[in-house]
C-alpha cells in the first residue's frame, strides 16, 4: 500500500447510481487515466475491477461494495464501486457513508431521473457532499437543461451545471467548462483536446456561466454584490466558492461525459483533486471521536480460508501492526482496496486509508473502533424493512447443522438480510429486499461455505375460528387392570370477538370436578386448539367447563386432559369453523405519477385501499395505504418496482385476521390437508 503524498492524505469517493448507468465503466476509465491499469476491463467478459466477484460476473452487474485504489497527480484515492440494483441499496448506503464525496452517475434520460430521488434524499439527509455525473453524453438526447430540470426535481440541493456540451449534428463532440471558460474536444480513448471557446455550442456560454454564479451567490454575499453590480468575479474566487459549497453539501456540481470513451473523466478527476474534502473533515462531519486512533468498519466480508474480514477506514491516527483496536491486538492486516482480499499484507495504515483486518470479532458494519472499545454511530443506516421472503433448507439434510451459521454470516455481510426461525411452521426464513438479492446471497453461501440451499414460498400463518356455540359432553373411560382412567366433562364452546385468542372459564360448582383436575382440563383444551378441524390453530373462542363427574380411584389429571381434548375434537366441527387469514397494513411509497397504476395493481391482490396522502418530506411522492392479505404480498415488491421504474417501495406490519371463505378458503384447507397427510 502506497502512503499518501498529498497533504490531504488518502481520500475516498463512492460511485453510486441506478443500475446500468455506467458506474463500473467510469471507475475503469478513472483508473486508466490515473495509470493504475494499462487496459480497461469490460463488463461483458468479466474483466472489470469493480465486478470482481463470481456473482457479479455471472450477472454482469455490481453485486457488492468493491474498493479500488489509484493515485492521480500525487493524490491517493480509494474508490468504492457501489451496486445500483435497488435490492442492494444497503451496500450503496454503506459506501456513501464511508466516502468523503459521492459521485452520482446517471443516464442522459430525463424520464429516468426519477431513480435519483431516493439516492439524493439519502445524501441530503446525511449531509454527504456529492457530484452528479451525467454519463453516456456522446450523442444528443435532448437539451442538457431538460436533463437538469428533471434531475433538480429529485434534489433538495441546487444542481449547478459546470459543463455544457458542444454539439455537431446528432453527436456531442466536447464540452465547455463554465468556470475555467475553456472548451474541450473529445478524443476517442484519449484526453480531450483544448480548443478555442468560440466553437459552436447549443447553449449560450455567458448565460450559463451567469446562472452558475447566481446559484453560488445564494451562499455568499460578496459574490451576490458583484453580481448585482455586473462585476465579473475572479475565477479563483468562483473555484473557492464551489469548493466551499460542495464540502458543506450546499450545492451539487453537475458534469457531463461518456465514461466508455473516457470523455470528461479527467476533468471530473481534477475537480475531485481540488474540491473533495479530506478524511479529517469527513470524520468531523460524522462525529468520529477525537482520539489518537479511531477507525470505522464499513463492511464485513467472510473470505474462504481466511474467515471474517472487517473492512475498515482509518479516520484518526495511524493503525500499525501490534496496535490495539477495540481491545484486540491487530496483526495480519490486508490491503482493503485490493480486489482479491487476503493477497496483499500491509503494516501501517494512515488516516483516510482503508484496510481489511482479520479475526476482529468486535463490532459490525458502522461500528466505530478506538483503542479501548467500540462506539456505536448515531447516523449509520440500519437495514431497511424486509420486502421479500423465502423459506430456506439445506439440500442435503446432513448440512442442517451449518445452515443457520452460514446464513448468519451472510446476514452479517449484508445487514439488509435477516434470518428468522418460525417455530409454528418449523421454517427458517431468509428476508431481504428482493429476489435478486436473495439469489445472490444463496450463491455466496454455496461458494463460501460449500452449502447448497433449496427455497420455497413461506407458509402463511392462517388461523381458524368458530361462528356458532355448542355444548359438548366428553367421557374418557379405560379399564386395563389395576387403576383405570376416568373423566367426564361438559363444556360450552363459544365464539369470541376477533383478536381475543383463547380463554378458559371454570364454572364448576359443588365439586363435581375436583379443583386439582381443572388445570388438566385447561391443558387438554390448549393441546387441541393447536390444530382445529381445518388444520390450523384455533383462536377467538371461550370454553367454559360447567359440569362433570369423577371417580375417586380412577380419575387423574391426565384422564381429564384426555377428555378435554376429546371434547374439542368432537365439538369444534359442530361450531361452523371458518378460516382466518392474516391481513397486513401496508404503506406503499411511489412518485405521484404512478399512484393510479399501483392502486389498480393492488386491487388485483384483494387489497382494500384505505386512502392516499402526500409522502411527508418527499416532494412529488405519495403514500398509498392499503390492507392486504399476507398471502398476496410475496410478489408485491416486484410489481411495485416494475410500475415505478424500480424506485417504489413499501413497509408493512400485521394488522388483524379476517375471515376467508369461498374457493380461496377451500384451496387453502385442501392444501393444508395434503401437507398434514405427508
Amino acid at each position: 500500500m502506497t502512503e499518501a503524498k498529498s497533504a490531504k492524505g488518502t481520500r475516498c469517493i463512492a460511485l453510486v447510481g441506478p443500475q446500468s448507468s455506467g458506474k463500473t465503466t467510469l471507475l475503469e476509465s478513472m483508473m486508466l487515466a490515473a495509470g493504475a491499469m494499462s487496459k480497461k476491463g469490460r463488463i461483458s467478459n468479466g474483466t472489470t475491477v469493480g465486478d470482481a466477484s463470481p456473482e457479479a460476473r455471472a450477472r454482469q452487474m455490481s453485486t457488492q461494495l468493491t474498493p479500488a485504489r489509484f493515485s492521480y497527480l500525487g493524490d491517493e484515492w480509494v474508490a468504492l464501486d457501489c451496486p445500483g440494483a435497488v435490492d442492494l441499496s444497503q451496500e450503496a448506503r454503506q459506501g456513501m457513508m464511508t466516502a468523503d464525496t459521492v459521485i452520482v452517475v446517471t443516464d442522459p434520460d430525463a424520464d429516468r431521473m426519477l431513480a435519483l430521488g431516493p439516492i439524493f434524499r439519502f445524501l441530503d439527509d446525511h449531509k454527504i457532499p456529492h457530484i452528479l455525473f451525467i454519463n453516456k453524453m456522446d450523442t444528443t438526447s435532448g437539451p442538457v437543461r431538460d436533463l437538469l430540470t428533471s434531475a433538480q426535481r429529485q434534489s433538495a440541493r441546487p444542481l449547478v451545471l459546470r459543463h455544457i456540451p458542444l454539439v455537431r449534428g446528432a453527436k456531442i463532440t466536447g464540452y465547455v467548462d463554465l468556470v475555467a471558460e475553456r472548451a474541450y474536444h473529445y478524443e476517442l480513448d484519449k484526453p480531450s483536446e483544448r480548443i478555442p471557446i468560440d466553437k459552436f455550442s447549443d447553449e449560450s456560454v455567458p448565460d450559463s456561466r451567469r446562472e452558475l454564479i447566481e446559484k453560488l451567490s445564494d451562499f455568499d454575499d460578496a459574490l451576490l454584490e458583484k453580481l448585482l453590480e455586473d462585476i465579473v468575479p475572479d475565477k479563483n474566487e468562483v473555484y473557492r466558492q464551489l469548493t466551499k459549497d460542495l464540502q458543506e453539501d450546499l450545492i451539487v456540481p453537475v458534469l457531463i461525459g461518456a465514461a466508455e470513451h473516457e470523455h470528461g473523466v479527467r476533468r471530473l478527476m481534477k475537480l475531485l483533486r481540488h474540491e473533495v474534502p479530506s478524511a479529517a473533515k469527513t470524520a468531523e462531519r460524522l462525529g468520529i471521536p477525537d482520539v489518537p486512533l479511531a477507525a470505522q468498519i464499513y463492511k464485513v466480508d467472510y473470505a474462504p480460508h481466511i474467515g471474517k474480514l472487517s473492512l475498515i477506514r482509518v479516520w484518526r491516527g495511524a493503525l500499525k501492526d501490534g496496535d490495539t483496536l477495540a481491545g484486540v491486538r491487530i496483526s495480519n492486516m490486508q490491503d482493503g482496496a485490493e480486489p482479491k482480499l487476503g493477497k496483499a499484507k500491509v503494516h501501517n495504515v494512515s488516516a483516510g486509508n482503508v484496510v481489511a483486518v482479520t479475526k476482529l470479532e468486535a463490532g459490525h458494519a458502522g461500528s466505530i473502533l478506538t483503542a479501548d472499545g467500540v462506539v456505536e454511530p448515531q447516523t449509520w443506516p440500519t437495514g431497511p424493512t424486509a420486502l421479500y421472503t423465502v423459506a430456506v433448507m439445506a439440500k442435503d439434510r446432513k448440512d442442517d447443522v451449518k445452515l443457520g451459521e452460514s446464513l448468519r454470516k451472510i446476514c452479517e455481510e449484508d445487514p439488509s438480510l435477516s434470518l428468522q426461525h418460525v417455530a409454528e411452521t418449523a421454517e427458517m426464513l431468509l428476508r431481504g429486499q428482493g429476489d435478486i438479492q436473495l439469489q445472490i446471497a444463496l450463491d455466496r453461501v454455496k461458494r463460501k461455505f460449500d452449502l447448497v440451499i433449496d427455497t420455497r414460498t413461506p407458509q402463511v400463518p392462517y388461523r381458524e375460528t368458530i361462528r356458532k356455540a355448542v355444548i359438548q359432553h366428553a367421557r374418557h373411560k379405560r379399564q386395563s387392570g389395576g387403576h383405570g382412567q376416568f373423566a367426564d366433562i361438559k363444556v360450552e364452546i363459544n365464539p369470541l370477538p376477533r383478536g381475543q385468542g383463547f380463554t378458559f372459564t371454570d364454572a364448576i360448582v359443588g365439586g363435581v370436578v375436583p379443583r386439582n383436575f381443572i388445570p388438566g382440563v385447561e391443558a387438554g383444551l390448549r393441546d387441541n386448539i393447536a390444530q382445529g378441524p381445518l388444520g390450523f390453530p384455533v383462536v377467538d373462542l371461550n370454553v367454559k367447563l360447567f359440569d362433570g363427574q369423577y371417580h375417586s380411584v380412577d380419575s387423574s389429571d391426565q384422564a381429564f386432559r384426555t377428555a378435554a381434548r376429546q371434547a374439542l375434537t368432537e365439538g369444534l366441527p359442530q361450531c361452523e369453523p371458518v378460516l382466518l387469514e392474516p391481513i397486513c397494513e401496508v404503506n406503499i411509497y411511489v412518485p405521484t405519477e404512478f399512484t393510479s397504476k399501483v392502486q389498480r395493481a393492488v386491487t388485483q391482490h384483494r387489497a382494500q385501499i384505505l386512502g392516499f396522502n402526500a409522502r411527508e418530506g418527499w416532494d412529488g411522492w405519495e403514500v398509498i395505504q392499503v390492507n392486504m392479505p399476507e398471502s398476496e404480498m410475496q410478489t408485491l415488491i416486484t410489481e411495485i418496482r416494475s410500475i415505478s421504474q424500480g424506485i417504489g417501495t413499501f413497509d408493512h406490519k400485521f394488522s388483524h385476521y379476517q375471515e376467508l371463505i369461498g374457493r380461496d378458503a377451500e384451496k387453502v384447507t385442501q392444501q393444508r390437508k395434503q401437507a398434514l397427510a405427508h
